[in-house]
């Protein structure tokens, strides 16, 4: 998406929130909303975001992994103990 497509103005979202979450929705679009011309919120579809924190929280546990462990290890294992640390955080 381009950016000049995805910044909308607060006032924007104030007359057009049910079809701009409409929009998000069904395109699994990010938009950034503006006051005063300022950049103030993020407006995402949920399954994005979702799948963002998941992303941060393995890339945390890899960098966690990596400090701990000085060897490398090849990337089947490093993943197998990345998803059962995940697993033991739920």
């Amino acid at each position: 998406m381009k950016l000049s497509e995805s910044v909308k103005s607060i006032s924007y979202l104030k007359a057009n929130a049910a079809n701009l979450i409409d929009d998000i929705n069904k395109n699994q679009k990010t938009f950034v909303i503006t006051q005063n011309g300022e950049a103030k919120v993020i407006v995402q579809d949920i399954k994005v975001y979702e799948k963002m924190q998941e992303t941060m929280a393995m890339l945390k546990l890899l960098a966690m992994t990596n400090n701990k462990n000085k060897k490398a290890t090849d990337i089947k294992t490093t993943f197998s103990e990345l998803r059962k640390e995940l697993n033991s955080l739920h």
